[in-house]
């Protein structure tokens, strides 16, 4: 929706990448000038001294921990295969939301790492029980008969997920660059929010989801902008979180996590 709401002059070009972590080395690397990505892997980039800044948050939500019929609750994944990606949001949810049930996902579950599209499949043949996934994979199990085992969004890191990134170098270059791009993404947002049928016929018109699966997985979506104390305090604590799994060599200071120049003054426009 970005070319909809951009000021005239300015040409959005949307360029396609297979996972956060490419995103972000594009983003690093200067290949695009911004990029919504998963927050995991800015997290990852500014531990290594990268050159990257969260500019707004972009969506909440998204993940879902499902498994087949007869796993009742976090106790129920005890000794069951659940798949999971190794550094994702969807693996520290999973690690803390177990943790908070007194269990441990390196001794009471059996990890298996699998990607993200593979995991429904994997739950319908068998494979696994039950699976930690960003959407769409969780809305597709529970339309082929899996269920939400338990809410991931319970634990202090809540519901954080994605983010709108750039470099310190474009912001120091180009500042007027980054707020017309902020100014959009804000704009483009709140049109969504308010009307999601657009929003819906946008993921369609890219992807071509079964429209119940695409249903359900909105649900499951809270596309947002703001970066306010909690949404700070959250992503710190998945910092935090990603430092003691090991994958964080150093925590990252809050201070050079985030930029809220721009999102601040579009918000007072």
């Amino acid at each position: 929706m970005y070319q909809d709401f951009v000021p005239e002059g300015t040409t959005i070009e949307v360029v396609p990448m297979t996972d956060s972590t490419a995103i972000k080395n594009a983003v690093v690397n200067g290949d695009v000038e911004f990029g919504v990505l998963g927050v995991p892997s800015v997290l990852a980039g500014i531990s290594q001294n990268e050159d990257i800044k969260i500019i707004a948050s972009a969506a909440d939500g998204g993940t879902g921990i499902v498994g087949s019929e007869g796993i009742e609750g976090v106790e129920g994944l005890a000794g069951k295969k659940v798949g999971y990606v190794p550094g994702s949001s969807q693996e520290i949810l999973l690690r803390q939301t177990l943790a908070q049930a007194g269990m441990d996902a390196d001794t009471d579950i059996e990890l298996v790492n699998i990607g993200f599209a593979d995991m429904p499949d994997a739950l319908e043949r068998g494979d696994i029980d039950a699976f930690s996934s960003a959407e769409v994979g969780p809305s597709i199990a529970i339309l082929n008969g899996a269920h939400s085992i338990v809410s991931p969004y319970e634990t202090p890191i809540g519901k954080v997920n994605i983010s709108l990134a750039t470099t310190s170098a474009l912001i120091e270059s180009d500042p007027e660059l980054v707020q017309r791009i902020v100014d959009t993404h804000v704009q483009a947002t709140s049109h969504l929010l308010e009307d999601k049928e657009a929003w819906a016929s946008g993921v369609q018109s890219n992807f071509s989801f079964d429209d119940d699966v695409l249903a359900q997985a909105l649900d499951n979506i809270w596309l947002r902008t703001e970066i306010g104390e909690d949404y700070t305090r959250q992503v710190t604590e998945l910092g935090g979180q990603m430092l003691d799994l090991g994958t964080l060599e150093v925590e990252p200071d809050a201070n050079n996590i985030f930029d809220t120049t721009f999102i601040e003054a579009s918000e007072e426009k």
